[in-house]
């Protein structure tokens, strides 16, 4: 075996056996799988839940690596644990080896997804999360293979969705990726997903009368929208710089920051042309992780940054230092409200998505009742008539 975080308990799983006679282990766990060409379990290890998936030893080792790198590039991919190999049964006989991975928390599959209640309106925030990780990825020179719905897990992120790989069986990191990789990495995308789309019309998943070639040219449209706002040098006028800040802010806006720029100044000096070199996303997530500590996704964390702002601007605190704001906050808004939801919705709800969808909520209260309904008001409603009526899982 061969593990990141080695824990005892990994070694004791019952490895003389196949994958799939697993079931009747008191460590499995019924949690919803995607569609895999492999043998997936879930099992729990210690406190924390992990994915075993049999495969050939080569290419559990060459994955294993690859998420490592991910991981390490601040790309989101599932965290790999372990590679067990030289794998033998009670009789002697050879086994596959297995790849082990940390269960994302708080994440479904598409296909869960879909037959827990999502609805066909979402598609397009599905296609979006899986767009703007493919970017992140090749922004990173990593060329996926296998672009899919199938090879990511979904989790909540405001009313939106975070796509996280799941599967980099087919990836590779180059020097630079080629246009035409870039290319051929959306092309499959695109024939990936209208299969997929396709297959949930047939089982009755998805509203028949919805068109899954719509879906595929968003994939392309969404996908060069965010390459060339990310990608493409810009021109301003050398006397207007607060267009450079206000391109910044722009890039900021799709969640993205710009660590680096080059800068040519023209001939006549009266032009500068930018040009991004390292872009990565994230840029409200680690705002709010200086601020109070939360690492949530980044959709969240802008939401709860504005709440954060209304905070400071109703008990007028705007000259103080922001981390005093953010930390005031946390303790007297972020935390007693989480502190709110009820025990058995914590091992399958976000506390920061129930921060928000209780905001939303808010709103709603508001909207209805024509004035102002109280935060603590709102979470009492909230809990009672709304969470118990909400499909559990797959939120």
């Amino acid at each position: 075996m061969t593990a990141l975080d080695p824990e005892p308990e990994l070694v004791r799983l019952p490895w003389s056996r196949p994958l799939e006679e697993w079931d009747d282990d008191p460590r499995v766990v019924d949690l919803p799988r995607g569609l895999s060409r492999h043998v997936v379990r879930i099992v729990r290890v210690g406190d924390r839940l992990c994915a075993v998936k049999e495969t050939e030893r080569p290419i559990a080792e060459r994955e294993y690596d690859l998420l490592r790198r991910l991981r390490q590039c601040g790309l989101p991919a599932v965290k790999p644990r372990a590679v067990v190999y030289n794998r033998r049964s009670d009789d002697g006989e050879d086994l596959p080896a297995a790849l082990i991975t940390r269960h994302l928390r708080y994440s479904m599959p598409y296909r869960m997804l879909f037959s827990h209640g999502l609805h066909a309106d979402s598609i397009p925030a599905l296609v979006d999360a899986l767009v703007v990780l493919l970017v992140r990825l090749h922004l990173a020179n990593f060329y996926w293979g296998d672009v899919s719905l199938s090879n990511v897990l979904f989790r909540r992120n405001a009313g939106e969705f975070a796509a996280y790989l799941v599967d980099a069986e087919t990836g590779e990191f180059h020097s630079t990726l080629s246009d035409r990789m870039r290319e051929y990495d959306v092309e499959v995308g695109c024939q990936n997903v209208y299969a997929e789309l396709s297959d949930l019309m047939a089982g009755g998943m998805l509203d028949a009368g919805h068109d899954p070639i719509d879906v595929i040219e968003r994939v392309q449209t969404r996908y060069d929208e965010l390459w060339g706002a990310l990608t493409t040098p810009q021109e301003f006028d050398a006397e207007q710089m607060w267009q450079i800040e206000q391109w910044v802010d722009d890039i900021n806006s799709l969640g993205f920051d710009v660590e680096e720029m080059d800068i040519e100044t023209k001939a006549d000096g009266t032009r500068v042309q930018l040009r991004p070199r390292v872009v990565e996303a994230g840029h409200h997530t680690r705002e709010l992780q200086g601020l109070t500590g939360l690492v949530v996704e980044d959709a969240l964390a802008q939401r709860m940054l504005n709440d954060m702002g209304a905070f400071a601007a109703y008990w007028q605190l705007g000259e103080m230092p922001r981390e005093y704001i953010g930390q005031r906050w946390l303790r007297e808004t972020y935390e007693p409200l989480v502190a709110q939801l009820p025990k058995e919705y914590r091992a399958t709800l976000d506390p920061a998505q129930f921060f928000h969808d209780v905001l939303v909520h808010r709103w709603y209260l508001s909207e209805r009742a024509g004035e102002e309904v109280g935060l603590w008001e709102t979470v009492e409603d909230y809990v009672d008539n709304v969470l118990p009526v909400l499909p559990r899982v797959a939120r």
